[in-house]
């Protein structure tokens, strides 16, 4: 009787990748063209608040 043979999944590949959004420097400008590119996120934001 062969005893059957065990194969271990491969390791997932857990090297650090680029984050743009990590990478980029937060800058007074930047802020402030997030902040007034997002009213309905924001409006979205203040909706839930109220609602929970």
């Amino acid at each position: 009787m062969d005893t059957p043979t065990y194969e271990p999944a491969p390791e997932p590949d857990r090297a650090p990748r680029s984050n743009r959004i990590v990478d980029a420097p937060a800058t007074p400008a930047a802020c402030a063209e997030d902040y007034a590119a997002a009213p309905d996120v924001r409006a979205t934001l203040d909706k839930q608040r109220r609602a929970a």
